[in-house]
């Protein structure tokens, strides 16, 4: 934007285990079903372990911190957001442009109440000529909260909440976390917490507010904007190259904004949001930030300068050149530049690896209808686009819907949910199985789909544009950004035209063939090489489903992952049975009991894919001797639990107790804090806390109880009953 480089272009960027045991040594066998269940987790995660090379860091952490170390009754005081930015990796600020802002969902005690989010001045951002608002680094989000004025003081308060936010670089990942603060309530002024002293009076200092040293009138300029900026005191110093960050999404986010100095102020011309934004159009007031890097204050300070102005429909004051001088070129695509980018968006999808294994399969259609006439040939094609054009369409409906309804959502939406990312990758898997030749749809199905063929059509070419649309979207290729950030900002009838324009370069290559057959009679004539053709296209499909279950790892628990896992291996073993024993060629007494088990494999697979995991309800910290120390000094009860990921009695032990509600309730009721010591990999320290308790391996769950020395020890095998046993030996004097 500046001289100063305010603006900012984002840059391309073992330990040996006893199979008989949960440790080294010295620990008891465990059941048979149980190293089943361990086997399955080991052999699962072998055969993942090529997805699982990224990052084990996010590139955004998170944390809640609040400027005093103390609450004092009725006086509000300030926590933040804490983000913490890889570098290329930025999230958005209240008005992104693209993307989503930052947000938190509070949690608090009863009587506290939480302000909004006070942002600093963003960055601009700029992405193939599409400019954001957001951050990068370090940065704080400030909330104020204010508690009540009857606290009981030498108690403990907890503030905790689930923050979301989207990070970006070359691609976007949604990001969230559970985040809490605990604070002691004391009745006299609490103390400044100098870890955020700093970073904390940098973030106020970069915050808009308003100044009665200047004054902000605004005005509409035709189709646009302008704003006439002008000092209270005729001795003020006008900055150089202010910009308008623009809060409430009127104004089009470009790179800079031209400025005319006349007479005792200066005059911005800021250009409305392109292509008829979905905001009011009778909007009376303009919000936003001025900022400018120089200050708007005398000795420097204070570069951000608030701006909440109503709209002036008079004339500008200001000369004829003035009002007449030429706009900005260059700074916004037109509608022709943002539908062509869209197409060659859609085409370049098809080269990602999310799409390009469903795109295979309809090669093997190709070359079965090799033979056809033309005219059926590219009427597959066309109704194959109208599944593509339909589902485009829908999404786009979906996403308009909801954000008219206040969600914060963008492209690539239905993979932030769980759920629908674990339905995909039983589809996917289930498809991979077919190709590879562990089922085949029985007779009778076969019929029916050669029936619908005959008299309608083409079914599997609409729901094959269906399925490539539904793995598309979240691939958005490097040309389709700057289309999708405009298509979010649109009407609904200009979003939907560009979607279609991104569906119709998804669907070109399978129109083009269909639609001219020489191509077609290029591909090889049918013969035996395509049952094997048709076995190696499962490959890709299984790598679909991998990359699908590392989207899963992100989203859910340790353990609801396992779930997950064990849930397609039992889709699969579903498909092996109906594959093996519902075929004409066996009775009908097996084939009616082969089809039983499948939906009961099924429907358990559904379930056990479905359901959380109870133990995620809880926040576990990491171990350490220090932070055990810490709580025990604060006089809260903690609970320890010594575990690794391959010790199939502590899943068993964590699912069995902490899917009962009344220890759940139990522990939030004595604000037990749990503390995970994770085994999973070589640790002195953990090895030598095992040690303390003549333990070699793990489990161990112990209880360290306020104003005794000696923990509670729990027994290997653990139930709800034992635990909460323990806990009432807890409480007794």
């Amino acid at each position: 934007m500046a001289s100063d480089g305010y603006i900012t272009v984002k840059r391309n960027k073992t330990q040996n285990v006893n199979p008989h045991h949960c440790g080294p040594k010295g620990a008891p066998a465990m059941k048979f079903q149980i190293n089943i269940r361990s086997g399955f987790c080991l052999l699962l995660c072998l055969f993942f372990a090529a997805a699982a090379e990224s990052k084990d860091v996010a590139p955004v952490t998170a944390e809640l911190v609040s400027e005093h170390l103390s609450v004092q009754p009725g006086r509000t005081f300030t926590v933040a957001l804490r983000l913490i930015h890889e570098e290329h990796w930025h999230t958005y600020w209240q008005n992104p442009g693209t993307g989503y802002p930052t947000s938190i969902q509070w949690e608090l005690p009863e009587g506290f109440t939480a302000g909004t989010i006070r942002w600093p001045v963003p960055k601009l951002l700029d992405s193939l000529g599409i400019v954001t608002y957001g951050y990068e680094g370090e940065l704080f989000l400030p909330i104020e909260i204010t508690p009540p004025a009857i606290l009981a003081a030498g108690s403990t308060v907890r503030l905790a909440g689930r923050a979301k936010w989207l990070m970006c670089e070359e691609v976007c990942i949604p990001g969230s976390a559970q985040l809490e603060v605990r604070l002691p309530v004391l009745d006299f002024q609490p103390l400044v917490d100098p870890r955020w002293k700093q970073g904390l009076a940098e973030t106020r200092a970069r915050t808009q507010r308003t100044l009665e040293q200047w004054n902000v009138r605004a005005f509409r300029d035709g189709e646009d904007f302008a704003l006439l900026i002008t000092p209270n005191d005729t001795g003020g110093q006008i900055p150089d190259a202010p910009y308008f960050f623009s809060a409430d999404g009127q104004v089009d986010p470009v790179a800079r904004h031209p400025v005319e100095r006349l007479a005792g102020g200066i005059l911005m011309r800021l250009p409305k949001a392109p292509f008829e934004s979905h905001l009011d159009d009778d909007s009376e007031v303009l919000d936003g930030a001025l900022y400018a890097a120089s200050g708007w204050l005398p000795d420097g300070s204070w570069p951000a300068l608030e701006v909440s102005a109503r709209l002036d429909d008079g004339p500008l004051p200001a000369s004829g050149a003035a009002i007449t001088a030429k706009r900005p070129g260059g700074n916004r695509h037109s509608f022709l530049a943002i539908l062509a980018l869209a197409l060659v968006g859609g085409l370049i999808l098809n080269l990602m690896p999310c799409v390009f294994p469903v795109l295979g399969l309809k090669i093997v259609g190709f070359v079965d209808r090799a033979g056809e006439d033309r005219r059926r040939v590219a009427l597959h094609g066309l109704i194959f686009t109208v599944g593509v054009l339909l589902s485009f369409w829908i999404l786009a409906g979906i996403l308009a819907a909801l954000r008219a309804g206040g969600e914060e959502l963008g492209w690539g939406f239905q993979l932030q949910s769980p759920a629908f990312v674990f339905f995909l990758a039983v589809i996917i898997t289930g498809f991979a199985l077919n190709l590879a030749g562990v089922f085949e749809f029985g007779l009778a199905v076969t019929a029916a789909g050669s029936t619908l063929t005959r008299k309608s059509g083409y079914f599997g070419s609409f729901f094959s544009g269906v399925l490539a649309t539904v793995v598309a979207t979240p691939c958005a290729a490097p040309f389709l950004a700057p289309a999708l950030g405009a298509a979010l900002t649109l009407t609904t009838a200009g979003s939907f035209l560009v979607f279609t324009f991104i569906g119709l370069g998804l669907a070109a290559p399978y129109l083009a063939l269909s639609l001219f057959p020489g191509c077609v009679r290029i591909l090889p004539k049918p013969g035996p090489w395509m049952a094997t053709f048709k076995q190696i296209m499962a490959f890709p499909l299984f790598a679909t489903s991998a990359f699908l279950l590392w989207v899963l790892a992100g989203q859910v628990g340790e353990d609801q992952f396992l779930n997950i896992l064990l849930a397609l291996v039992l889709v699969g073993f579903a498909l092996w049975i109906y594959g093996r024993w519902s075929t004409p060629v066996n009775n009908p007494m097996a084939r009616i009991l082969a089809r039983i088990s499948v939906i009961v494999l099924l429907a358990g697979a559904m379930f056990l894919g479905l359901s959380g995991d109870s133990s995620d309800q809880l926040i576990w910290e990491p171990w350490s001797p220090e932070r055990v120390v810490a709580l025990h000094t604060e006089g809260r009860p903690v609970y320890v639990d010594f575990t690794a990921r391959w010790c199939a009695t502590c899943k068993a032990n964590k699912t069995i107790v902490f899917s009962s509600r009344e220890v759940l309730d139990t522990f939030q009721s004595l604000d037990m804090a749990t503390l995970k010591a994770d085994w999973t990999n070589e640790d002195s320290r953990i090895t030598e806390a095992l040690a303390t308790f003549n333990r070699s391996a793990v489990p161990l769950n112990i209880i360290y109880v306020p104003g005794r020395e000696a923990p509670i020890i729990l027994p290997e095998l653990l139930t709800p009953g034992i635990v909460l046993d323990a806990i009432r030996e807890m409480e007794r004097p």
